[in-house]
C-alpha cells in the first residue's frame, strides 16, 4: 500500500491512523515497530517520526498469522451478548489472554470456544480483547465480535465516553470521603513484575483514579474507584500509593487477611457504562460481587456490629 503525505506535522503513527482509519492505532504502531512501514524508501520503525509534505509511505500488511490457540469449554458467566460484542464477569484465577506461564485455560480459550468467528479481531494473540483485568481481579470485562465493534469500543475508552467502576476493600480508612489521584504509572524500576509511580520525564504514563468512601468497617474501607485512564494495576498501585493499599494484594500489600483465605486482591470490576457500537445505545453493566467478596464483607461488618 503506497501513501504521498498530503500535510505535514504529524507523527507518522497518527498519520497513518487517519489516512487508514480501518486499522487500529496500535495495529499501526506495531506495524511501525516490525518493519512494515517505508519512509521515502527507508524503513521506519520509529512512531514518533514526523511526515513531511511529498513523503512517500510504503504500507506492508503482512498476512493474518493462523491462530495458534485453542477453544476450550469453559463457563463464562455472561451479562451481555448481541452479533458485536460481549460483557461477562470475570472470576478470579483467570488469565485474559495467553502469556508465557498461561498458555492455555484462558479467557480467550473460553471465548474461542463460545465465540467461533473471533478469531483475528483486533490482533492475532489476544482476539477481540478490548481491555483487560488483572488474572485475580474480578468482574465486568467487554469482548468484541466484529473488527469494528474492537475499534469503536477502544475508541470509547480511549476517549472516556466508557465508564469503569470498581469496588475495593482496602486496610485503612482514608481521611477524607472522596478524592482524585493524579499520579504516572510505570514499570518498577527494580521488581519487573510491579509497576509503580514514575515520572512521566523516566517513561511514567498519566494515570487518573477518582476514589469515594463507601462504607467505614473499622480499620478496613470499602471504596468506590472510577477509572479515567487504564494503566497496569492502576488502582492497585494508586491505593498502595496513598497508603491504603487493596486487602489481599499480593504485590502491593501483605496478601493476608486473618479468617478468610484470599485468592489474591479484593478488587472487582463493579459497573461497565458503554455505548453500543452500532445503535449509540447506552449499555450499562452491573458484575455481581464474587463469593469471597462478600464473605469478607459480612466478617467486617460482624466485627462492627453492623451485620
Amino acid at each position: 500500500m503506497n501513501l504521498q503525505v498530503e500535510n505535514y506535522g504529524d507523527r507518522l503513527d497518527s498519520y497513518l491512523s487517519q489516512r487508514l482509519p480501518e486499522l487500529s492505532r496500535s495495529r499501526l504502531q506495531k506495524l511501525i515497530e516490525q518493519g512494515n512501514v517505508q519512509l521515502n524508501g527507508q524503513i521506519c520503525t520509529a512512531k514518533k517520526t514526523a511526515v513531511r509534505e511529498g513523503d512517500r509511505l510504503q504500507i506492508t500488511i503482512p498476512p493474518t498469522q493462523p491462530l495458534d490457540l485453542q477453544p476450550e469449554e469453559i463457563p463464562l458467566d455472561i451479562l451481555y451478548e448481541d452479533d458485536y460484542l460481549i460483557i461477562i464477569n470475570k472470576p478470579a484465577d483467570l488469565v485474559v489472554h495467553p502469556a508465557p506461564g498461561h498458555e492455555n485455560g484462558t479467557l480467550v480459550n473460553a471465548l474461542l470456544s463460545h465465540c467461533p468467528n473471533l478469531a483475528g479481531i483486533g490482533g492475532v494473540s489476544r482476539p477481540g480483547i478490548v481491555h483487560r483485568l488483572d488474572k485475580d481481579t474480578t468482574g465486568a470485562l467487554v469482548i468484541a465480535k466484529t473488527e469494528f465493534a474492537h475499534q469503536n469500543l477502544q475508541a470509547q475508552l480511549k476517549a472516556k465516553t466508557a465508564r469503569r467502576e470498581y469496588l475495593g476493600i482496602v486496610y485503612g480508612v482514608p481521611k477524607t470521603e472522596s478524592g482524585i489521584i493524579n499520579l504516572p504509572i510505570g514499570r518498577h524500576r527494580v521488581d519487573r513484575k510491579k509497576m509503580a509511580v514514575v515520572p512521566v520525564e523516566k517513561g511514567g504514563r498519566e494515570a487518573i483514579t477518582h476514589w469515594q468512601i463507601l462504607e467505614r468497617l473499622g480499620n478496613y474501607t470499602l471504596m468506590q474507584f472510577r477509572l479515567e485512564t487504564g494503566r497496569t494495576h492502576q488502582i492497585r498501585v494508586h491505593s498502595s500509593q496513598m497508603g491504603h493499599p487493596i486487602v489481599g494484594d499480593p504485590l502491593y500489600s501483605s496478601g493476608r487477611f486473618g479468617g478468610i483465605n484470599l485468592s489474591g486482591q479484593v478488587l472487582h470490576a463493579w459497573k461497565l457504562t458503554l455505548n453500543h457500537p452500532m445503535s449509540g445505545e447506552t449499555i450499562e453493566a452491573i458484575a455481581p460481587l464474587p463469593a469471597t467478596f462478600i464473605k469478607l464483607l459480612e466478617i467486617l461488618r460482624k466485627r462492627q456490629g453492623t451485620f
